[in-house]
């Protein structure tokens, strides 16, 4: 804690342990190569890394890959309506199994419903995309924890 303000100081892991941020961005550039050779377009795996930054509560990553699938081309209303997405009829069948994916890996529901979950996806998907969206959706919840814990902050706009 802060003699002066009674406030701890923020940590950043990155900081503090650049080989290892290093890694972890190798990791995720690997993880976008495996996408991106599975057929996954950049929207459909920010679509899950905006949905994965929702339900870990990261404000940072969620400023980050709004911004990014945006970018992507992800339709306005998908961000919009993403905490209900279950509700809508506006997602694709891929977007879909992503986003189920990314859920499953994010809350690790009980066993039967999250094999139920995941054998659903992969039926859609396919193997090699399902496995480069399980590594996304893993990968996202690492860059989650990390800024989180570090206290990223959101850029001012």
């Amino acid at each position: 804690m802060s003699e002066t303000t009674g406030a701890t100081t923020a940590f950043c892991l990155d900081k503090a342990d650049p080989a290892s941020w290093k890694a972890l961005n190798a990791l995720a550039a690997a993880v976008r190569e495996a996408t991106a050779a599975a057929g996954v377009g950049r929207d459909v795996v920010e679509l899950a890394n905006v949905r994965i930054s929702q339900l870990n509560g990261c404000a940072y990553c969620l400023d980050l890959h709004g911004r990014l699938a945006e970018e992507a081309g992800v339709a306005p209303v998908k961000l919009r309506v993403l905490p209900a997405w279950r509700e809508t009829s506006i997602f694709s069948e891929a977007e879909e199994a992503a986003l189920t994916i990314a859920e499953a890996v994010t809350l690790l529901p009980d066993e039967d419903e999250r094999v139920a979950s995941l054998d659903s996806a992969r039926f859609v998907l396919g193997d090699q995309a399902y496995s480069a969206l399980c590594w996304a959706a893993s990968t996202m919840n690492t860059f989650n924890r990390v800024s989180i814990v570090s206290r990223h902050r959101v850029r001012k706009p």
